[in-house]
């Protein structure tokens, strides 16, 4: 299935673009953080995880080393081309259905903050959809400062820079974004649009899907572990 561009959302920079402008050349490139190990220490060990925007695997390979098995969701096939070891699915996420229950399905990447509410409503229920009764959901929001703290940067030490430049309202609760990493041999851009939620806005959104936060898996609650509400 082909995906276009989504509105509001531009990449530049060498490679292929994805619908919502990541660049596949440049995920290749960035290491993973410390997603693995939150993710590890708040699921049971051997758990089956549905990943949502899996992108190029960045996160995938190191749970699939962690002894998980992960079935990884992208709206971009030239994203999961990359993807080794895993399951693979091709899909906008907020349409998916893929009749199965996971221990744990995961929403990255700040997608929970999809600046379109009929997306974000979508991809929640995706993820109710495809949770077990007894199993969770992970979601990785923004940090309550990131629309603020503009423009800042950080240095990483493979000797690249991620800087935030700019967080402009657009109307309507979004902001357009935009973010900058630059490499000595290459420069790529994303802008796309986000939603900042206040803590009742996000759980009401939740709520609205069937589910409830059960733990602040991180000490800035970036990551939250949900489950179906009772």
């Amino acid at each position: 299935m082909t995906i276009g561009m989504r509105e509001g959302h531009e990449g530049t920079g060498p490679g292929a673009i994805t619908p919502d402008g990541c660049a596949v050349e440049l995920y290749e490139r960035l290491p993973v953080g410390d997603e693995p190990e939150i993710i590890a220490a708040a699921v049971p060990a051997g758990a089956h995880i549905l990943e949502l925007g899996s992108g190029v695997g960045r996160v995938t390979h190191p749970l699939l080393e962690r002894g998980f098995t992960v079935t990884a969701v992208d709206e971009s096939a030239d994203m999961l081309s990359r993807v080794r070891g895993a399951r693979t699915i091709c899909g906008a996420i907020e349409a998916l259905d893929l009749g199965e229950k996971f221990d744990v399905v995961m929403l990255a990447s700040f997608l929970v903050h999809a600046g379109d509410e009929e997306v974000r409503r979508g991809m929640l229920r995706t993820c109710a959809r495809h949770v077990a009764e007894d199993g969770c959901v992970l979601i990785q929001r923004e940090g309550a400062d990131y629309h603020t703290d503009v423009p800042r940067e950080r240095v990483n030490p493979g000797g690249f820079t991620v800087r935030i430049a700019s967080s402009e309202p657009v109307g309507g609760g979004v902001n357009s974004v935009h973010v900058e990493y630059l490499f000595p041999d290459a420069t790529w851009t994303q802008t796309f649009l986000a939603r900042p939620l206040t803590e009742e806005q996000f759980e009401s959104a939740l709520a609205e899907a069937g589910l409830e936060v059960d733990a602040c898996l991180t000490p800035d609650a970036v990551w939250v572990r949900a489950v179906p509400k009772a």
